[in-house]
């Protein structure tokens, strides 16, 4: 299976995809998962997140930076 999902939308599947897109490493996607800090949620047991809820997050979290 290939976790890159690069042209299939706005589906990231696995750790690594939403590594790879936030550009952050696969340990780090972890710990915010489990701390409940990404808007991510379980696909049949495995990690996924949408293109979309995650840019909207980035954008929140820029403006309670500012």
């Amino acid at each position: 299976m290939n976790n890159d999902n690069d042209n299939q939308g706005d589906l990231l599947m696995g750790a690594d995809a939403i590594a790879k897109y936030l550009g952050i490493k696969r340990r780090q996607t972890y710990r915010l998962v489990d701390n409940g800090l990404l808007p991510t949620f379980k696909l049949g047991g495995t990690v996924a997140a949408r293109r979309s809820s995650l840019a909207t997050w980035l954008a929140a979290q820029e403006r309670v930076a500012a």
